[in-house]
């Protein structure tokens, strides 16, 4: 069972665990994210398959290597509301460099939502304050893993 910085739960089959832990090892011992595909591979077995939506911030330090990835909220089939200042407390709590969001969509359609581009605007500039780096932020479905920054909207 995988818990969530929320204290919820979520059952993954035993393969997608032992891959999903293969992935992270790669994508935190890599020298730096220096591979998009590790991490997009990473992203979609972590929380393409939720039933629901789940923002997650992995945490990287001033060498863009990973501290840590924490699921930090978890909302309906359909929305989830994040608040800014709870990102910004974990991320000096982590003493964080940047930060990579990431959400999923549950419908399967991976196009940026006007509120999840307003968010993103928010974040960076919340997270800018205390010199906290926004590098990407990432909607992830089953099949697919958008990158807003490569859209360019961050």
């Amino acid at each position: 069972m995988n818990t969530t910085a929320s204290g919820n739960s979520y059952d993954r089959p035993a393969l997608v665990q032992q891959a999903l832990a293969w992935l992270e090892c790669e994508v935190r011992e890599a020298p730096a994210l220096s591979s998009p595909q590790a991490v997009r591979d990473y992203l979609r077995l972590r929380l393409g398959d939720r039933p629901h939506e789940v923002f997650a911030v992995l945490f990287l330090d001033a060498q863009n290597r990973l501290i840590e990835t924490v699921e930090m909220f978890r909302g309906t089939l359909t929305q989830t509301s994040v608040y800014p200042r709870e990102v910004l407390v974990e991320a000096l709590n982590r003493q964080a460099a940047s930060v990579i969001f990431c959400h999923n969509h549950p419908s399967g359609v991976a196009d940026p939502s006007p509120a999840d581009i307003a968010l993103t605007r928010t974040l960076k500039s919340v997270l800018a304050m205390v010199d906290v780096r926004v590098l990407d932020h990432f909607i992830v479905t089953r099949s697919t893993v958008v990158s807003m920054a490569e859209q360019g909207f961050v």
